[in-house]
């Protein structure tokens, strides 16, 4: 959404102004296409992670800001809730040494980060929802002190009108309402991008829509939410229901939310924008003063500032980005599946998986999304959100008989997404010492059919026949993934259970 977004009541006449607004900038984003003035490949990629603030007992510390203050670098931000941070590394270009370059910066990042936290009886903690949140954390007294964040908040509980539903059926039930959209604050994420043409963009963007389930199944992080085990991936759904602007009615209807997979496969990056403007009211009708099309007229690059905003407001799990370097404009992919953590190893594991399988997958004679309903590869994300590792999905059959099969996930990425992982590696010139430690930790979680959601649901289990209680053992297992985190071996080395012996609390 950007940094500095600064609003007063929205007059009758703000969002209709902002419609054409929209439609401008949309205008001006179909001329720039067919101009080709959009960016030469560099390929480059670019890396955010959502991190948590936890005490040393396991539980969520809300002084995001005071720790800003101690770590006052532009590299790391607020995010929605008081225990919430990001950290953002600056764009590398995909080859060479990169991942290896990539994974000492954040372990120097969040190892200062993490002691400047200390300072305040605080850590870092990379998980994709902390086990030990309760629902009193999740309320609008815990946004952060940002205006971007209440405004927003206010926003989408207007436009819904009534309490929002927290509905996911997984191991356990978990039903509650929130009267504000801060439940979304537990889902921390790992967000991928890469820079590409307009001319590949479609093939990208597809690639990465395909590609999710099984990045999913093996990096799956968040099986925990309010004391209840729930799906091996919680995020997706808990995102959805946190952030739902539509009343049972409209959902009875068939409108869209704001938070979803898409509905089809796409040939240009403007078919996404063009959709936004077409199925999502405006959340913030704010204006810039630039007029698109004259500053087009004038032989410059505008902004787009409505649609980059309207953009920022619309949450797909692979979502266009539009943006402006040195004056010239370019085209991102943001991949916004991943669950943060376990360890950094394993972060960046995931994403040279992903930077690999996205290419091959792109540069296939018969793209997979040419062989695969886009209905199947929803189906396929959902199930590799509610079993993890041990999803079965839909795929296409090698060979010349076509069609689809049944497919266990890890046999999937085991047998045919890593080699082509591997293969799209070599293609954006990643040595091979990089690429086989990281492919070889994904392989790894395969073979052992561990990952960070697996982890902590044994260990939490291995907790209750200890005798613990159900909070007890999940500060435990909370205290110990800390731990192991920062110990920095990959998860499916980790030892399930706990060290020792538990206090019951």
């Amino acid at each position: 959404m950007g940094e500095k977004v600064v609003a007063g009541p929205f007059g009758l006449s703000d969002r209709q102004h902002y419609r054409e607004k929209l439609r401008k900038c949309l205008t001006g984003l179909e001329r720039l296409l067919v101009q080709k003035r959009f960016d030469r490949p560099k390929n480059l990629m670019g890396l955010e992670i959502e991190l948590n603030l936890v005490g040393s007992d396991g539980m969520p510390r809300m002084m995001n800001a005071q720790v800003l203050e101690r770590i006052a670098s532009r590299d790391f931000q607020t995010e929605l809730a008081m225990f919430n941070l990001e950290v953002n590394i600056a764009p590398h270009r995909l080859g060479g040494r990169v991942f290896d370059r990539l994974a000492e910066e954040l372990r120097t990042s969040l190892a200062y980060a993490d002691r400047k936290a200390s300072e305040l009886d605080a850590g870092i903690v990379m998980i994709g929802i902390l086990p030990t949140l309760e629902r009193d954390d999740l309320v609008s007294a815990n946004l952060s002190e940002v205006d971007r964040y209440a405004l927003l908040n206010d926003q989408i509980v207007a436009a819904r009108g009534e309490e929002f539903v927290v509905d996911i059926e997984g191991v356990e039930h978990l039903l509650c309402t929130s009267e504000s959209i801060v439940p979304e604050a537990a889902c921390t994420s790992v967000q991928l991008h890469l820079q590409v043409t307009p001319g590949r963009f479609a093939d990208v963007w597809n690639a990465a829509q395909a590609a999710c389930a099984a990045q999913i199944a093996v990096g799956a992080n968040s099986p925990f939410l309010f004391g209840h085990e729930l799906w091996r991936e919680s995020r997706p759904p808990l995102f959805l229901q946190s952030t739902d602007t539509r009343p049972p009615e409209l959902q009875t209807q068939g409108v869209r939310p704001r938070t979803w997979f898409g509905e089809r496969w796409i040939s240009s990056a403007y078919d996404l924008f063009e959709e936004n403007l077409r199925y999502f009211p405006a959340l913030l009708p704010i204006c810039d003063d630039e007029d698109p099309l004259a500053v087009l007229d004038e032989g410059g690059v505008p902004k787009l500032a409505e649609l980059v905003l309207h953009n920022g407001t619309v949450y797909r799990w692979n979502r266009p980005v539009y943006g402006i370097t040195d004056g010239v404009p370019h085209l991102r992919v943001e991949n916004r599946v991943l669950p943060a953590g376990p360890t950094i190893t394993d972060v960046i594991a995931n994403a040279a998986f992903y930077y690999g399988l996205v290419r091959a997958l792109a540069e296939e004679s018969r793209p997979v999304w040419t062989r695969l309903p886009f209905e199947t590869a929803e189906a396929n994300f959902d199930a590799a959100c509610r079993y993890g590792i041990d999803a079965r999905f839909v795929w296409p059959r090698r060979g010349r008989y076509g069609g689809t099969a049944e497919v266990d996930a890890v046999t999937l990425v085991r047998d045919e997404l890593l080699p082509l992982a591997e293969a799209g590696l070599d293609a954006w010139g990643v040595e091979a010492a990089d690429r086989d430690l990281y492919l070889g930790v994904i392989e790894e979680r395969c073979r052992r059919r561990v990952n960070g959601a697996s982890w902590q649901a044994a260990t939490f289990h291995r907790a209750l026949e200890q005798g613990l209680s159900r909070e007890t053992a999940l500060a435990a297992t909370t205290r110990r993934y800390a731990e192991l985190m920062h110990a920095g071996d990959p998860v499916h080395t980790w030892p399930v259970g706990l060290p020792e012996p538990v206090l019951l609390g």
